[in-house]
């Protein structure tokens, strides 16, 4: 220790320092709270509103309110375990002061045992008082319903209402919990609940908006924020609702003629619909009219499939390999692989090429849960095991980190790890401690790294006849139930080192005599922090207790990245089978070697976040202009901003382009308003007037057109209008966009192989995409806003199928440049890509009767009956 540590105290000891000032005012206030009746004290609820109303902040009211909970906990909570002497629920000093961490905005590592589900309700009563929601966030569904049924009592004698949600629970349900002011649920499905309400067609389906993200405690802080993190949420869905739009569209667009039915215009590589055009497309496809809600995405289809036709060549822009269509790169001519045109060109080039465009499930919404929890205004945590990772919790999340000290002195013995040659010798020598320790009465805890671990030495104890428990699955209710019961005389229990987490093990009656709970640890975990989670199962609230870890050479840990260093020590001490040894210089190697460990798995969520923080800017803007949108604010005014956008960006480019002779020629400029807003111009107007002048005169006349169409629809009509076609392009080119961002991510880590860094290329790439998209919504809202008619039963339309909501590891998640095959294609892919090159394509109807012995609509020259005819 330095000399300036024992001088000052370490600057947790300083923190403990500042909060014990007002742990003595809340202590102070205890005595006038108690002289107080229930209904004097249920009314301190509305004056603290009342309160925060004239101007007084949250902070004024810490003292009195946590003093108004301790209080009202005294009166109504009773200790689950009835064997405990003293089961009234009355807050210590001590989780005083983790409540007052936990307002502060920190994680408090507080020790297993000392009530951090009693903590809790001292910020989350405080923060609650300001009427904006608390979410109080659990590892599983059991512990979110157990604790806010625990808790209840105390926020309903206080006035509060205190809810649960539920993986697949019903919406009303759903609805009412979110709308409590205090709302316990797992982080999976805190996370899905924001990306399904962002998906959400209309805003009485939202949940989580109405109260918004306030202010989120994470019990176990460690296990979701930093063991969770490596793996984001995903909703996934069909690529496509089907894609037979897309064949339809290529047949369509076979049989159109270029500058009758369509133009082309090569330097912007578009394609537009004449008059004649669009009726065409209404006959082939059998529609009334392409401009109604219902099927407002045929001019997109159609659109597509004529850039595909007359802009995109096989052999210069893509070629066709193994039934693929893939990218060309125009500027270095190399092959693309893995990657994909967004906005539907890819399967509209499939279509034309008569290849599957294959059905897939692509991914409608993703979060990480580091980006999701940092949009809390304000986040908390409390865990058993913190500090191992504080410089983790600093960087990525701005959280400080205060050991909270235990209200009794720790009374565990913690031995020295044994370490043997080989697994046989380690397993050998558990059973041998686990028999002699049994014979004792004492209750035994004994954690595994996995499930096969634990039936070994489940195996190995029936041959020894020793009755035990196996927990090796998360079986939420039974294992709080087995868990609970683990401190009971000669109970042996076999648990994954993770099992039981949020339960107290209770000891039975006079166990504490005979040593308490011993904990034997089969492997040393690759985080630390999961050792002294098991380790802290015994000498809960001053009560005796042991544990020792067993180490083999063979184990995981010790043989990737500690073998050697290991191995040389253990020579040293001339080890023979079946010797153990227990050293310092062992144990500090171990340590080393997880602390390896550590640095890499924070390398890969750093990694993850840094990808993600790309989409993380994305997200947030495209779900406030949705929610703007959906809630049906600035309507008109977004509707402006893009015609506006639209017109500047073409009337700079129509005279930034030369004609043959060198003058600037606005009237093709004028060809285009016409084709857009559906308003002939009169040349003469325009062509005196300069750049800026011409721009002016554009915008307003299309404001003119859009208020001429609202007093002929009615401003409402037409902002139910505008307001639907916003909100179904915004989804439609989201969801593309996603789409084609995993497919940019899969291959991004090839460039590592060219000197390029994936990152960087990763940025710019996905900024392109990103106003790429933003261009593609304001084309296409400005292009149908004066052609779209509503029906009778027109409505906002889903354009979400979701059908997986998936926590799981996500290919890619590793360093990008680890992999040169793209990380979205399966192992199959060649097989199952052979199997398409040779199979026939089955065509698809459509509306219109196609002759035997007539072309084939399909643009092959062969009769129908010799082509697609024939497969029929």
């Amino acid at each position: 220790m330095s000399f300036l540590t024992k001088l000052f105290g370490t600057s947790n000891e300083r923190m403990i320092k500042k909060i014990m000032p007002m742990v003595v005012h809340i202590n102070a206030l205890e005595t006038q709270m108690m002289s107080l009746t229930d209904a004097e004290l249920r009314q301190k609820t509305d004056k603290f509103k009342e309160r925060l109303s004239n101007g007084e902040t949250i902070d004024d009211l810490l003292p009195e309110a946590f003093a108004t909970t301790r209080e009202a906990s005294r009166r109504v909570l009773v200790a689950p375990n009835p064997d405990s002497p003293n089961r009234t629920m009355r807050h210590f000093d001590v989780q005083l002061i983790g409540g007052i961490v936990l307002h502060q905005g920190k994680i408090a590592e507080m020790a297993t045992g000392e009530g951090k589900t009693l903590v809790a309700t001292l910020p989350a009563y405080l923060n609650a008082l300001s009427e904006k929601g608390v979410h109080v966030v659990t590892v599983n569904d059991y512990l979110a319903k157990r604790d806010r049924d625990w808790m209840n009592p105390l926020y309903e004698f206080l006035g509060l209402r205190a809810g649960a949600i539920q993986s697949n629970q019903a919406y009303d349900d759903k609805k009412a919990a979110y709308l409590c002011d205090i709302t316990y649920g797992t982080n999976n499905e805190f996370g899905f609940d924001y990306l399904r309400d962002n998906m959400r067609v209309r805003t009485e389906e939202q949940v989580q908006i109405s109260r918004g993200l306030n202010y989120a405690i994470v019990d176990e802080v460690d296990s979701i924020l930093i063991d969770e993190a490596r793996t984001p949420l995903i909703i996934s869905g069909p690529a496509e609702e089907s894609t037979e739009k897309y064949y339809l569209a290529d047949k369509a667009a076979r049989r159109l003629k270029t500058g009758k039915h369509f133009e082309i215009k090569e330097k912007e590589r578009m394609a537009h619909l004449t008059e004649e055009g669009i009726e065409e497309v209404e006959k082939l496809l059998n529609v009334e009219s392409i401009y109604t809600d219902k099927n407002m995405e045929w001019p997109h289809y159609i659109e597509q499939a004529l850039r595909a036709h007359h802009l995109f060549k096989n052999d210069r822009d893509y070629i066709v390999k193994g039934g693929e269509v893939i990218i060309v790169d125009e500027f270095t001519g190399r092959l693309m692989e893995g990657r994909v045109w967004s906005d539907g060109l890819h399967q509209a080039v499939q279509a034309k090429e008569h290849q599957r465009i294959k059905e897939e499930n692509q991914t409608l919404a993703t979060i990480t849960l580091q980006n999701f929890f940092r949009l809390y205004k304000k986040l908390a945590g409390m865990t058993g095991t913190a500090m191992t990772e504080a410089a983790e919790f600093d960087k990525i999340y701005k959280l400080e980190v205060v050991i909270v000290p235990t209200n009794k002195p720790m009374r565990r013995t913690n031995f020295p790890d044994r370490v043997y040659r080989t697994e046989k010798e380690k397993f050998d020598a558990i059973i041998q401690e686990i028999v002699e320790v049994h014979k004792t009465g004492r209750p035994i805890l004994v954690g595994t790294v996995s499930i096969e671990r634990s039936e070994l030495l489940s195996e190995k104890l029936m041959r020894e006849g020793i009755e035990h428990e196996v927990l090796n699955a998360k079986q939420h209710e039974k294992e709080a139930h087995i868990v609970a019961k683990a401190g009971q005389r000669g109970n042996v229990t076999i648990a994954t080192n993770m099992a039981g987490r949020g339960t107290d093990i209770v000891l039975g009656e006079g166990i504490a005599a005979i040593g308490g709970l011993h904990i034997v640890g089969s492997e040393r975990h690759e985080a630390r922090r999961i050792d002294n989670q098991l380790r802290g199962r015994s000498g809960r609230q001053g009560d005796p207790g042991s544990s020792r870890f067993y180490v083999s050479l063979q184990d995981d840990l010790m043989r990737i990245f500690a073998s050697d260093r290991v191995s040389s020590l253990l020579k040293t001490f001339g080890m023979e089978e079946g010797m153990a040894i227990e050293h310092s210089m062992v144990s500090k190697s171990i340590e080393r070697a997880q602390k390896k460990v550590e640095e890499h798995n924070f390398e890969i969520r750093k990694h993850l976040l840094e990808y993600d923080e790309v989409m993380d800017q994305q997200r947030k803007a495209v779900y406030a202009l949705r929610q703007d949108v959906l809630e049906g604010r600035n309507i008109r005014d977004y509707v402006y901003r893009m015609m506006e956008d639209s017109i500047r960006e073409t009337t700079a480019f129509a005279y930034d382009t030369k004609n043959g002779r060198g003058v600037e020629d606005p009237f093709d400029l004028a060809a285009w308003f016409q084709q857009k807003f559906g308003l002939p111009i009169d040349l003469d107007e325009i062509k005196e007037k300069t750049r800026g002048n011409v721009e002016s005169f554009f915008i307003r006349k299309a404001e003119e057109a859009y208020e001429t169409k609202e007093n002929t629809m009615g401003k409402e009509e037409m902002e139910k209008i505008a307001q639907i076609l916003l909100l179904e392009k915004i989804d439609t080119k989201w969801k593309d966009h996603l789409y084609a961002m995993d497919h940019l991510r899969s291959g991004i880590g090839l460039r590592g192989y060219a000197q390029i860094d994936p990152r960087i290329e990763y940025k710019r790439e996905a900024l392109g995409m990103y106003e790429s998209m933003n261009l593609s919504i304001r084309d296409e809202v400005t292009d149908l806003i004066f052609k779209l008619q509503l029906g009778k039963e027109a409505e906002r339309r889903d354009v979400w199928h979701p059908d997986h909501y998936v926590h799981q590891e996500v290919s890619g998640l590793k360093t990008m440049q680890e992999s040169s095959v793209p990380a979205s294609v399966p192992q199959d892919a060649t097989a199952d890509s052979e199997e398409r090159a040779g199979r026939k394509i089955e065509p698809l109807k459509v509306s219109i009767k196609t002759g035997r012995n007539q072309p084939c609509p399909c643009g092959s020259g062969k009769k129908f009956k010799q082509c697609c005819g024939r497969v029929n």
